[in-house]
């Protein structure tokens, strides 16, 4: 990565391109269905606090992320084998700073509106049906603090699913901005800066947002800008 950031050509062979763009579907759809499942997480740890390792026992949540892996690799397989099939003949310059579906088929010298059909169809309906499963966990969680009666009890029980909210409300939303939209020459450079949040920013914030809710790491944050100031 470094040596790639350093020169002044930036290429990449087709099997690597294909293989980029593989992984980076796997480990991104895969993010979502954990996301997913993490959003029923809370509403356990919320609603069912006494009982919550009894419901959420090892064998559940094992369940959980190996059917999130497994989607995620056939979602992305879909992807990577019905791009590879394609002819490209050039020009065989990719217009994003990774080997994503839509720069790719771009560049297709054969017909693709089977490939985008699979990706608003396939890729539209994983990011949405997600989305939806894990609006109607925040639903249920929001009955939940409604019934809980202490505002000390209800910081409580929003400092659970703050972080998670957080997270889930950049992903899904640049997501589905940039693949479930119809693609052009203008679209390309939009999700070229939608990307940037969802593959770099995102991820980058994950351990920040997620580390803020331990006590530990908010007593040294207070006595490092104490320090400062």
């Amino acid at each position: 990565m470094l040596t790639d950031l350093m020169s002044q050509k930036k290429m990449i062979p087709f099997y690597a391109c294909i293989m980029q763009l593989h992984f980076f579907h796997f480990l991104g759809s895969t993010e979502v269905g954990l996301f997913t499942f993490m959003s029923y997480d809370r509403y356990v740890a919320i609603s069912h606090p006494l009982r919550y390792s009894t419901i959420m026992s090892y064998k559940v949540c094992f369940g959980f992320a190996s059917c999130s892996w497994i989607i995620g690799f056939f979602h992305a397989l879909v992807h990577s084998v019905m791009t590879s099939r394609l002819t490209f003949c050039g020009p065989n310059i990719v217009r994003h700073f990774f080997c994503d579906v839509k720069p790719v088929l771009n560049l297709a010298s054969t017909d693709v509106s089977l490939n985008f059909k699979l990706l608003a169809g396939i890729t539209g309906t994983l990011a949405i049906t997600s989305l939806m499963l894990t609006v109607l966990s925040y639903i249920f969680i929001s009955k939940c603090l409604s019934k809980i009666k202490t505002s000390q009890g209800r910081k409580r029980a929003l400092s659970t699913c703050s972080g998670h909210f957080t997270v889930v409300t950049l992903q899904y939303g640049t997501s589905i901005f940039t693949y479930v939209r119809p693609s052009t020459n203008d679209s390309l450079d939009r999700d070229r800066a939608a990307a940037i949040m969802f593959s770099v920013i995102t991820p980058a914030l994950n351990p920040i947002i997620y580390t803020l809710r331990n006590s530990d790491i908010k007593n040294a944050f207070k006595k490092l800008l104490k320090r400062y100031h």
